[in-house]
């Protein structure tokens, strides 16, 4: 062996090691957080309309829930149609159809509503929302739950 190879590392060589390593650390986490502060952050969320059947497959005068969508479709008994959340004005929990009652109520803190949506009792500030409802080019039932209407807002079928 040599004599140059048995030597011991120099204190000075040492500390540029480390410093140099530290650079090296600092400048890939760096690296990393720009990548990440660059790319795209995109949240998937579902579409906001959905399919909800043909006309036909709603009696006239029933109040239908559709517990995945949380929407009510109402057909009236002169055959026109209109949907309505289910979430309710006062704090969002979910509202139940009463058939024997009539109303819709809110099962959190008492708010009751007629099947129009109007607040019959409170403590609900605004009656439930009505949403926009179509028909598609295959005669099915669309709601797009992202587009509120006003009452005035009704699908004859």
């Amino acid at each position: 062996m040599n004599e140059s190879d048995e030597r011991p590392i120099s204190r000075r060589y040492f500390f540029e090691a480390v410093g140099c390593g530290a650079v090296v650390v600092s400048m890939a986490g760096g690296g990393v957080w720009g990548w990440q502060f660059l790319s795209p952050n995109v949240l998937f969320e579902p579409s906001s309309s959905f399919r909800a059947g043909r006309p036909e497959d709603y009696p006239l005068g029933a109040v239908t829930f559709n517990p995945q969508q949380r929407v009510f479709i109402v057909r009236e008994k002169e055959g026109y149609f209109y949907a309505l959340s289910a979430v309710c004005s006062h704090l969002g929990c979910i509202a139940n159809w009463r058939q024997e009652e009539g109303i819709i109520a809110c099962p959190c803190h008492g708010s009751k509503f007629a099947r129009t949506g109007e607040v019959l009792t409170g403590p609900a500030p605004r009656p439930l929302q009505r949403l926009l409802i179509a028909l598609n080019e295959g005669g099915e039932l669309v709601v797009d739950k992202g587009t509120a209407v006003g009452e005035e807002q009704i699908l004859k079928v």
